[in-house]
């Protein structure tokens, strides 16, 4: 990937993740926030905004750092199992582990005497569905090879990302992290090979335009006596 195409991943996963957070903000505090609305407080309507915003910058921050971790850890991962299999394998043992934990771990943490198991299932049913629902998009646009990769990042590595979080267990906070990891995390996933594609464009580019100029070089140069 050229560096001018990784800032533009840089920048517009920034705007996702705070275009996000935003919108996910209002709808989970929407209680809280009410009163500026109803008695049109434009102050604390914009410095709430802005906050949500620079949350979800933060939010997209982790979210990139995540992603090209694990870019590297499966590339680690093909080199070592030396077997698409077989890694893919790994990965579906370690997302069974993962959704069991976060439902698990945090339940028999954070669960009062006689507290039903469903909402805690409900999180990770839906952390599930979201991370089919791109895993199989990303096959679409690429090939069935990608699908149990792009599951892997989206549960595993959403949930090792949303760890901050998951140890306080402050719901509005659960949520608004949640869907903002899933969001640019699914953004960068789906958005990556066409990048790369551009990428490959502008690299094949450069590489013609410097051999077109070192001909027309070689060609004004005088020869020698």
């Amino acid at each position: 990937m050229t560096s001018r195409i990784w800032v533009k991943l840089f920048l517009t996963t920034l705007m996702v993740g705070g275009l996000t957070t935003a919108i996910v903000g209002f709808i989970v505090r929407w209680n809280e926030f009410l009163p500026y609305f109803t008695e049109f407080k434009l102050i604390d309507i914009l410095s709430t905004t802005i906050w949500l915003i620079a949350m979800g910058f933060l939010f997209s921050l982790i979210s990139q750092m995540g992603f090209f971790a694990y870019l590297t850890i499966h590339r680690f991962g093909l080199g070592i199992f030396k077997s698409v299999f077989l890694w893919n394998a790994v990965q579906v043992v370690l997302i069974l582990f993962g959704l069991f934990d976060l439902v698990y771990l945090r339940f028999e943490t954070f669960s009062k005497r006689g507290e039903d198991l469903i909402p805690y299932i409900a999180i990770a049913a839906v952390l599930l569905v979201a991370g089919l629902a791109v895993a199989w998009l990303k096959t679409k646009q690429t090939n069935k090879d990608a699908f149990i990769p792009a599951l892997f990042f989206m549960i595993v590595v959403t949930i090792l990302e949303w760890v901050p979080v998951l140890r306080v267990n402050e719901k509005s906070w659960l949520y608004l992290m949640m869907f903002s990891l899933i969001t640019c995390n699914a953004y960068q996933l789906l958005i990556l090979h066409k990048l790369n594609a551009q990428s490959e464009v502008v690299r094949k580019r450069l590489i013609g335009s410097n051999n077109k100029r070192e001909v027309k070089n070689k060609l004004q140069k005088k020869p020698s006596n």
